[in-house]
């Protein structure tokens, strides 16, 4: 019997978002709205999006002892996550600097602050939570070493998620790891060597699948997602609505593709479930707070 159905082992930001008519191109300045100040980070935005959904959630991660890392805290236990692994001090706590245009359109700058400073020691301290939890889902915002760590030390029967976000290039232990690897076209293509990936997004699957996970989902925004396993390849369709904000988007998709993984569903149910959570979510501005519960999802 597991204690969670998802633990998710990632980074914990401040996310410091300014609305912009249009995004600066380089050495230009433009202005913006006021600053809003709201938790992020691609680990604990998986948290919220889970917990909400319903899933019983942990998160290990890395926050300062400073205001920001309160916030970060306060926002997980109010979402309803057990913030048990979440560990203080060591460095300020990471922050994100965000500008959001009016098509809902983003760009990101991460500090990893604190998020830098959670070790592979950590993870190894941390077994207790991971011989509890059904699935781990991980992303790269904080050490590619720690997150190699926490795939050794998944319990039978347990299953490992990973959206490679920043992307760079995957050791194999981890790539054999991964199921599934979750990656957008720009991920996809970092992880297969750029130009020579091709445009086509079936083709990104299999190459990847290739690689050594045992499944593959690549993320299409708007049009859905594509899924990849040894059974083969297919799409699953998004529902249409009115973006606002993508901010988060993507680790609310991952949230609960991972968490209907570990409920016995299809990596096909999985991820049309996601694609509803993640529609939902952009219809909302801000990251956590426009995260879904489980009845917004079936109303959609």
């Amino acid at each position: 019997m597991y204690d969670y159905d998802l633990l998710v082992v990632g980074s914990a930001n401040a996310d410091l978002v300014i609305g912009v008519e249009r995004r600066p191109a380089a050495g230009e300045t433009v202005l913006g709205s006021d600053l809003a100040v709201h938790p992020g980070g691609k680990g604990a935005n998986q948290a919220v999006a889970a917990a909400r959904l319903g899933a019983r959630t942990a998160l290990l991660a890395r926050v300062g002892d400073d205001a920001h890392g309160r916030l970060l805290l306060d926002a997980q236990r109010a979402a309803g996550v057990d913030p048990a692994g979440v560990l203080v001090g060591g460095a300020p706590t990471g922050v994100a600097l965000i500008t959001v245009d009016p098509s809902g359109d983003n760009s990101i700058v991460v500090s990893p602050g604190a998020n830098g400073r959670l070790t592979p020691e950590d993870v190894r301290g941390a077994a207790g939570l991971l011989g509890a939890s059904r699935v781990v889902s991980a992303q790269l915002e904080v050490p590619l070493e720690t997150v190699v760590e926490a795939a050794r030390h998944l319990v039978p029967g347990s299953r490992f998620v990973l959206n490679p976000s920043p992307p760079r290039p995957l050791p194999q232990e981890l790539l054999d790891a991964c199921d599934p690897l979750i990656v957008n076209e720009h991920e996809a293509k970092v992880i297969l060597g750029g130009a020579g990936a091709g445009d086509d997004p079936e083709d990104w699957a299999r190459a990847l699948l290739a690689r050594g996970p045992r499944s593959v989902v690549v993320t299409l925004g708007g049009e859905g997602a594509l899924v990849a396993s040894a059974e083969g390849v297919a799409r699953v369709p998004s529902v249409k609505v009115d973006a606002v904000d993508t901010t988060g988007a993507g680790d609310a998709f991952t949230a609960a593709l991972a968490w209907r993984l570990g409920a016995g569903a299809s990596l096909r149910e999985a991820a049309a479930y996601a694609a509803r959570v993640g529609a939902a979510a952009v219809t909302k501005r801000g990251a956590q707070e426009s995260y879904p519960t489980a009845a917004e999802v079936d109303a959609l």
